[in-house]
């Protein structure tokens, strides 16, 4: 499985690649971030592993721009930036996982595995999803209430095929967070809500329904 590590320090980047090849990954490296989308343009990946701190684009500018080519793409964030603004705007860009620095190589380790496997488990294989009013077209990551329809950001989509594939069971906030953001994202954050108010702006209010005091849901008839 193909890695690009995008790290400007070269003891940490060595010190990455050697941990990754040795687990039998095959890495490339990139030194800065325009470098980095050079190399994604040219080679398909089956994750990311990103720096913040870059020289000339920073780590959350190639974020955005990974985000716009390549939605499905698994980030990892390797930072010395610990700040909670900071992780929620990666997370909110489309990382799925944050580490910071100094860490542990055997984590590492663990978390790209982590992040490997959830890709492999949730390729979808749905081309159009229909559930009650709603039509999801996986593909394109496109959006149908009731005549309203839209493009659909990562994490819309995800939170949408979520809720699409338990249709008309209650969704708590929780189960949202872990399954969309992942597990170790902070729980008092709102960007469920927030990512809720943002399909319903686009699809309609009817299209997710709020359970008081539960969570959310899509109807299925």
């Amino acid at each position: 499985m193909p890695i690009l590590v995008i790290e400007d320090e070269p003891r940490i980047l060595a010190f990455v690649r050697r941990g990754l090849e040795a687990q039998g990954f095959v890495v490339d490296a990139a030194g800065d971030g325009a470098t980095g989308l050079r190399r994604v343009s040219d080679r398909h990946y089956d994750l990311i592993v990103l720096d913040l701190l870059l020289p000339g684009l920073d780590g959350l500018a190639v974020l955005r721009e990974l985000s716009r080519r390549e939605p499905t793409l698994p980030v990892l964030i390797l930072s010395a930036r610990t700040d909670l603004p900071t992780k929620l705007r990666g997370f909110e860009l489309g990382a799925r996982d944050y580490l910071a620095k100094p860490f542990a190589l055997d984590e590492l380790i663990a978390r790209v595995r982590a992040q490997l496997r959830a890709a492999g488990a949730g390729e979808l294989e749905e081309v159009v999803l229909r559930v009650g009013a709603l039509v999801l077209d996986v593909p394109r990551r496109r959006a149908q209430v009731d005549g309203h329809a839209a493009d659909l950001t990562d994490r819309e989509f995800h939170l949408l095929h979520h809720l699409a594939r338990h249709p008309g069971e209650i969704v708590s906030r929780e189960q949202l967070l872990e399954a969309v953001w992942g597990y170790h994202f902070d729980p008092g954050s709102n960007v469920v809500d927030v990512c809720i108010r943002r399909l319903r702006k686009k699809l309609g209010a009817q299209a997710i329904e709020t359970v008081r005091h539960a969570g959310y849901r899509v109807a299925a008839a």
